[in-house]
């Protein structure tokens, strides 16, 4: 009996260990506010977690993050060919996110928003971006084609301006189409913000959910767009003066295409 009552024990005190719920950024392990990057976006849910190298807002209602921020550079991006793990429910989420097995038969990719690509630096920060609370539903021609040219050019901006600040998420809003029993919701459209390391410049896409071949400067939009349609604030602890002018941009040609 007394080694039942121990098992018990530790296992309750593993699984409170684990939990990390960021209701601030003060809060934030020093890992997550990589490179002096000190503000987050605001959640609408109020459900905010951090991992070593990334911090989500996860949505219940639509069984996924609204948001992914992190930061990227060089040291991220490398050639180690890490063996793919299976997607697992992130023991983090409170309130459970989605099992893997709602994408089973779906017809849709478990769609990364942190891209495994973007964790290489170690086998603990790649392996972390397999929670299923950093995937949604994705159409695998958006997935491995659009979706997969941004997150290319995402690295080979990382590497040319010395690291990038990343917000990304898909557009959840309440009418959208859901899979599997948890009523996954699957958003029409995906965004992402993008700012420079010393903050002088910044770019947002929101690219519909669909296979397209067009370049990627189509799919620019100003920041202050997506903050309308996502109802976010991608960088409230940014001074106004210096927000309002990089967020009301939806010029592309300060960046390398």
């Amino acid at each position: 009996m007394n080694r039942i009552v121990f098992i018990v024990f530790f296992i309750l005190i593993f699984f409170s260990s684990c939990k990390e719920v960021v209701t601030n950024e003060d809060s934030l392990p020093k890992t997550a506010i990589t490179s002096g990057f000190d503000f987050l976006p605001t959640s609408t849910t109020e459900a905010v977690y951090s991992h070593s190298t990334y911090v989500f807002s996860y949505s219940e209602v639509h069984e996924q993050s609204e948001w992914v921020a992190y930061f990227l550079e060089k040291e991220d991006i490398t050639n180690s060919n890490f063996k793919r793990p299976f997607f697992a429910q992130d023991p983090l989420v409170e309130s459970e996110s989605a099992d893997w097995r709602n994408f089973k038969n779906s017809g849709y990719d478990k769609g990364h928003l942190c891209p495994a690509g973007d964790r290489k630096k170690s086998i603990e920060d790649y392996n972390e971006t397999f929670f299923t609370s950093n995937v949604s539903p994705q159409k695998h021609d958006f997935n491995s084609g659009i979706w997969n040219r941004l997150e290319e050019k995402v690295r080979y901006w990382a590497i040319k301006y010395d690291g990038l600040y990343v917000i990304t998420g898909g557009v959840l809003t309440n009418d959208l189409k859901t899979i599997g029993k948890e009523r996954v919701a699957v958003p029409n459209y995906f965004y992402k913000v993008l700012l420079s390391k010393n903050e002088n410049k910044m770019i947002g896409f929101l690219i519909p959910h669909q296979e397209s071949k067009s370049p990627l400067y189509e799919f620019v939009v100003s920041v202050d767009e997506i903050e309308k349609i996502t109802g976010i604030d991608f960088f409230p602890k940014m001074p106004d003066s210096l927000e309002n002018e990089l967020e009301s941009k939806s010029d592309y040609k300060e960046w390398s295409f």
